[in-house]
Parts: C-alpha cells; structure tokens; sequence
C-alpha cells in the first residue's frame, strides 16, 4: 500500500544548489507535454518524506524534550552560530530545504497543467504545506509559483517576507483545498486535513479569530469524516496503526521506498539508535511526564531506564503531520484565547486526559486566562511529545525562555539557510542573522 508514492524524475528540479535552476532529465518528457499528473502530483507527496527526520529533530532535540549528545551535533541544545556548522547544515537543513522546493515544483506544475480538479486541490494543499514547514523552519524564504522558473534569472531566488508568505501563497493554497477536496481519501489530503493545517496556521501567526471556525468545523464534522480520538493512546502509534481514525493527515514511509533523507530515519534518533544521539531523553520531559502521577502516556513515549525515546520505534511508521487529538488542544487553545470561560475550555481537554487516565482539569483552580493558557501548552508537551512540535510551540507561544530557563536570542528562533544554497545564489539567497 505504500508503493503508492513512486520516485519519478518527470519533473524540473527548483534547488539552487543544482547545476542548473531548471533541470529537465535527460530522455524523459517535459512536464508540459505530460497528459496525466497523477504521478507529478505522487512526486509532491513523496518529497515530504525528507522534511521529517529533520522536523523531529528541530522540534525535540532544539527543545526540551530530547538531547543531541556528539558534537558537532550537541550545537542543537546550545543556542549560537555553531549550529550553522556545515556537517549540521548539510544533514539536516539541506535536505529538508532542497526537498521541499521539490514537492513546491512538483506541485506547481501540477496546478499550471492538470485538468482534474482534485489533483490541482492536492498540489495546493502540499505546496502550502512545504511552505509551512519552511517559513517555521527558515523565517523569510524563496517564492516559486513558477512550473517553469527562470535558469538566467538569479534575482527570482531572493527571500521574501514570512508574512507575505503566509498571506500570497500558504492561506490562499490551504483556503483553495478546502473548497475542493472532500474526505473521502483516507492516505492523501482532504477538506478536513486542508481545514486543520489552515487552523495551525493561523495559530501560528497569533490569529485565534480566524482559527476558531475552521477548528470548529473539524470537530463538527469529524464523525462524519470518520475521524476520533483512539480508544487508547497506545492504538495511535505503530506501523499496524498508520492511518488509523485519530490520524487526520500523515507523511507516508516505508523502507521499500527511497529514502530522501539519506542518513537516518526519525525513529532512529528518538530511540538511540542513531550514534549521533544515544541516550536522548531530556530529564526535562521525563519531570514533565512526573508531575503527572498515573499519565498512561509516559509508558508510550519515553523509556526512563534506558533514555530513550518509544513512541516511534519501527522504521515503517508513517509520520504524523496532523491527528484529532492536536485539533482539541487547539480548539480549546483558540477558545481559551478568544474569551471563552475556563469550563468551556477546559471540557474540550477532558476526553485526552481520561484517555491518559489522568482527572480532568478544574475551572475552579484554573480560572484565568493566563492559568488555563499554561496548563494547555503543558497537555500539548505530554500530549504530542516526539511529533516534532515542542520548539514550534515553544516559539509561537512566546515561552522559549521560560520553559528551557535561559535566555535566547530572538535570531535563534529559526534555524541557519543551507550555506550551499547562499553560495550558489551569488549571495542573492541570504543566511538568517546570527548564523
């Protein structure tokens, strides 16, 4: 089932750091003379694998939730000029970096020549989504609405502002999606995954107005997309539960598949196995997961004895980009910033905690909004633990210092642009202050 996604070269490569900006393969037909896209649109897809090893580690091991402990890679727990060090850039950023703007070509040239409808609402769900991942990750980055960019043109590649970025391509691609796709695939995008991703995104920019609706319509109409908390928390995690019914959108992997990311899988640095990273569980989350007594969530997410991390731990599971239970903790975020009363909010939390098999929260001891905004980032720590989210979190929220008790500059927030992709521009493509 997941040989779906097949490695094809019927695309142009959009990455600077190639000999040519636009690159068409040798005895292989142009994009524009193709008269299906079905497999351009599977290359969109199977570029996203290589964003998610990276995205475990900027989210975890930049946080407080797990340790980098060989150098050079130990640069990750420290917050300085040494992470743009180039074994860490080429390893973890370029890859992420050049993949993404794969997928972003694929999908161009699936919105610029497909005639069907859903392909063209797929490719916009997975450009905004690439762009995502990338203005999180980089802050400003390069525009390419383009199935054909220029090969002479150089100044195409300059950066532009993270906020026109979200506003010109990643809302308008997500708000398109929406309107065309349904739910009724269940291993690629859909209206309800288009409408969560949208939501985050908002969220992402401090804007919980226009987040509140589409969270609302996602648990309206989760039952009849099929989608629900699991019964146990146990039942979301492993390859035999890939797509199951909490998972509203996740990356498809699979060691028969050609691995992007050509070093190590995400599961490998959670679980230790990855040289770079033995023993990686931070104390910090293992007292996190202490202070509440009877969490049946531990158990599935870190090995105390050993240090490690087991909420992924067979190299065929799927990276989850999206799952209900996140959808909750953003609505009652969203509902909590928006005014509503501390029971209101707190009700949405209470179906992940009895899951957990911890009490549901108290409206009488967290009755304000400060109070109750701290106690959902703390359900979001243990809740999402290991799904990359941490760091993000840690930075949307304001709570850097605060929560890793140190002192961060703001230029450390994002991460260093691959230094072959500055070289190669002539310059034009700038590295991020700081690196």
């Amino acid at each position: 089932m997941k040989n779906i996604f097949k490695y094809i070269a019927i695309i142009l490569v959009f990455t600077s750091c190639e000999s040519n900006l636009n690159q068409v393969p040798p005895l292989e037909a142009e994009a524009s003379s193709l008269s299906s896209y079905a497999e351009v649109l599977n290359a969109a897809y199977h570029y996203q694998q290589a964003s998610t090893t990276p995205l475990a580690v900027m989210g975890d091991f930049r946080a407080d939730n797990m340790f980098m402990r060989e150098a050079p890679y130990s640069a990750f727990d420290k917050f300085d000029k040494d992470l743009a060090g180039g074994d860490l850039v080429e390893q973890f950023f370029r890859p992420f970096y050049s993949n993404l703007y794969k997928s972003i070509l694929s999908a161009n040239n699936v919105i610029a020549n497909s005639t069907n409808a859903t392909q063209v609402a797929e490719a916009k769900f997975l450009r905004a989504l690439s762009y995502f991942k990338l203005v999180k990750v980089f802050g400003d980055v390069t525009i390419n609405l383009s199935a054909t960019p220029s090969i002479t043109d150089k100044s195409i590649l300059a950066r532009q502002a993270a906020s026109k970025v979200y506003d010109e391509v990643i809302i308008p691609d997500f708000q398109a999606a929406i309107a065309t796709l349904t739910n009724a695939s269940t291993t690629k995008a859909t209206k309800i995954a288009a409408q969560g991703m949208l939501a985050k995104v908002y969220i992402q920019r401090g804007n919980f107005a226009s987040a509140a609706p589409l969270l609302a319509e996602v648990v309206n109409t989760a039952t009849a997309a099929k989608i629900s908390l699991r019964p146990k928390f146990s039942d979301v995690f492993g390859e035999t539960n890939d797509l199951n019914s909490e998972i509203i959108y996740a990356t498809r992997i699979s060691t028969s598949i050609n691995n992007l990311y050509g070093f190590s899988k995400f599961s490998e640095w959670f679980k230790g196995t990855d040289t770079k990273s033995p023993n990686p569980l931070d104390p910090a989350l293992t007292a996190a997961f202490d202070a509440s007594p009877g969490d049946l969530r531990k158990d599935v997410t870190i090995d105390v004895a050993n240090r490690k991390g087991k909420k992924w731990g067979n190299l065929d599971q799927d990276w989850i980009e999206l799952r209900y239970a996140d959808i909750l903790l953003l609505h009652a975020e969203t509902l909590n910033e928006n005014g509503s009363p501390a029971a209101t909010v707190l009700k949405v939390l209470d179906p992940i905690r009895t899951r957990a098999g911890v009490k549901v929260l108290d409206p009488v001891e967290l009755n304000t909004k400060e109070i109750v905004r701290a106690a959902i980032l703390a359900e979001r720590r243990l809740e999402l633990a290991l799904e990359g989210q941490r760091w993000f979190d840690l930075v949307r929220t304001g709570t850097v210092d605060s929560e890793l008790k140190q002192s961060v500059n703001k230029n450390y927030y994002v991460f260093p642009i691959p230094s072959s992709e500055v070289l190669a521009s002539g310059g034009i493509i700038t590295q991020n202050p700081g690196y």
